[in-house]
Order: C-alpha cells, then sequence, then structure tokens
C-alpha cells in the first residue's frame, strides 16, 4: 500500500483526517490564540481513495484560511515585524506542550487514562484500549504524550490537579478559622469519596514507589498549595487564641487526608472481613462526622495532647519519600 500524502493520517475506526500545524506566524492570530496549534480533522470515510480525495479539499481549504488569517494579521499595526512566540518545551517532560493538541483531544485522553490507569495499574494498561475511547488513535497519543509511562504521568499530575482545585474554590479565608477547618475536612472528604478513582492511581503510584513523579517540578508546584492552605488556616487560627500552637501543617493535612482516604482505599477489604459498607449512606454520613470531629478536637486550643520528646518516629517519616496523599 502507497504511503498516505503529507499530512494525511488515519484516524479511528480506520477512518481518513487530517493533521496539520498551525503556521507558527499565525500563533497570535485571534482565531489560533489559546487554542490548540494543531489541527486535527476526519473526513469521516474509511475508503482510502475517497477519503484521500477529501482529505486533500481540507488541506486546501486551511491552507487558504491561513492565507487569509495571515493577510488579515499582516493588516494590524506593529504586527509585521513583531517578534514570533517562542517555541514551546517540554515541561517536566511528562508531555508536548498543550498548545500542540486540541483541548478536547487532550482532555478525552486524560479522562481515557485515569479510567485505564486506575482500573489496570501502570502494568495492566493499554494505550489501544485508551484510544478505542477517545477521538483519536494509538499513535497519536505516543505523537503528543512520547510513551505509556509519561501519559501514566500526566494522569497522575492531573488527578493531582483535580484534588488541589478544591482548595481554590472553598473560600476558607472568609471564614472563622475553625468553620474554614470543618469546610476543608468535609470538601476533602466528599472529593475522595465522588472520585475514588484518583485514590487508587495514588495508590498505584505509591506501588510503583512514585518513580515515575518523583523530580517533576509541576508535581511539586501543584501539591505545595495543599500545606500552604492548611499552614495558613493554622496559622490564622493560631493568632485568634483557638488553635493550639505548634501544630504543624503536614499532621494536620495527614490526618484529614489520611482518614479520607483510607476510606476509599480499604473500602472492598473492610467489607470482605467487617462485613461493613464504609459507603453505605447511613455509615458515609457518620464518618464524615467522625473525621470532621477528630480533626477539630485536634487543632483546638483546648485540646490536652502531650508533645513527645522523642519524635526519631515522625521524623524518619517525613523524610522519606513519598506522595502528599
Amino acid at each position: 500500500m502507497p504511503p498516505l500524502p503529507k499530512n494525511v493520517r488515519f484516524g479511528r475506526h480506520g477512518r481518513i483526517g487530517i493533521l496539520k500545524k498551525v503556521p507558527r506566524d499565525l500563533w497570535e492570530h485571534p482565531r489560533y490564540r489559546g487554542r490548540a496549534k494543531v489541527i486535527e480533522r476526519s473526513t469521516g470515510i474509511a475508503d482510502e481513495a475517497g477519503g484521500v480525495a477529501i482529505a486533500r479539499t481540507l488541506l486546501d481549504d486551511l491552507e487558504r484560511e491561513f492565507a487569509r488569517c495571515r493577510a488579515d494579521f499582516a493588516e494590524r499595526p506593529g504586527r509585521k515585524n513583531a517578534a514570533p512566540k517562542p517555541r514551546p518545551t517540554e515541561a517536566d517532560g511528562l508531555a508536548r506542550p498543550r498548545s500542540q493538541v486540541g483541548e478536547q483531544t487532550w482532555r478525552e485522553i486524560l479522562a481515557a487514562g485515569i479510567r485505564e490507569f486506575s482500573e489496570k495499574g501502570l502494568r495492566g494498561a493499554r494505550i489501544d484500549d485508551i484510544a478505542a475511547q477517545t477521538q483519536t488513535t494509538k499513535p497519536m497519543i505516543y505523537y503528543h504524550f512520547g510513551s505509556k509511562e509519561k501519559l501514566y504521568a500526566a494522569v497522575i499530575e492531573e488527578a493531582y490537579r483535580g484534588m488541589r482545585s478544591l482548595e481554590h474554590g472553598l473560600h476558607l479565608e472568609d471564614l472563622p478559622p475553625e468553620a474554614a477547618m470543618r469546610r476543608l475536612v468535609e470538601a476533602t472528604f466528599d472529593v475522595r469519596a465522588a472520585h475514588p478513582e484518583w485514590v487508587r492511581l495514588v495508590t498505584v503510584e505509591n506501588i510503583e514507589r512514585a518513580c515515575h513523579i518523583s523530580g517533576r517540578a509541576s508535581i511539586t508546584r501543584l501539591n505545595a498549595t495543599a500545606l500552604e492552605t492548611v499552614r495558613d488556616l493554622l496559622e490564622r487560627g493560631e493568632r485568634l487564641g483557638v488553635f493550639r500552637q505548634g501544630l504543624k501543617a503536614w499532621q494536620v493535612h495527614l490526618l484529614i487526608t489520611s482518614l479520607c482516604f483510607y476510606r476509599v482505599s480499604n473500602r472492598h477489604t473492610w467489607q470482605a472481613i467487617f462485613e461493613l459498607d464504609l459507603w453505605e449512606t447511613e455509615n458515609a454520613t457518620l464518618q464524615r462526622q467522625m473525621i470532621v470531629d477528630a480533626v477539630l478536637r485536634y487543632v483546638r486550643q483546648d485540646a490536652t495532647f502531650e508533645p513527645r520528646e522523642n519524635a526519631e518516629c515522625a521524623t524518619s517519616a517525613v523524610g522519606s519519600p513519598g506522595l502528599s496523599d
């Protein structure tokens, strides 16, 4: 079979499509600014002869579109000598920059990856199965992400991004410290319950000894907000005299996340051993309140906890490499 013309590809289910990069001098044009810099379109048919003919027409239409945009751009004041936008780089080695892939396709791949990796782990998941759940192909996934391991790392980062996003929308600074702590615990409980796949992914990465995300600057920056949120809340409560002094942000974060995490990660073993469904509505409501009470009692000013002089175990645990959840 002769090779397909340049920029013509076999897409999902064997349908012919095109893949065309937006010229670099048009990246700042309003039509393309902030959007994908690679245009991917399908002809909708699998017949090679007819598909290639339609694909050529689509490519010709794109070239005319580029020409119109280039003419429009050249007429704008100050644009003729404008410096082109710097070419993006592979930040942290996770994947090609998102500007090179359509946002919808990117989201589809990550969503399918979350499902596959959380259910089957890194070793059991297959790129073919992920591609089958999206509007793209296995070669395109490899093009955009580089490898199965890099896609997996991007999926882990996406899961953490979902976890961390809850802190940004809680507006804890608008609440008194105790009410803010209650909201933080409840939101952490709710988001873990709503997304057990995130919990499974973190469990998988711990089995992998965090080797796929260790040293990733993007992961470190993303999760730094978790401790910052708790630290700010503790400092505010301490200043107002409602939280006891000397609490560390990692201690409270560990208490909150471990309790909310364990009920998700160990749900099935609890049901098998104790014949207790931790996700049954009444049980879940009691657990939610129990965790809120435990955290508030730990941080309150009137709490009677005796500090231990020998903190070697705690120091050793904190110094060990790992994940924030």
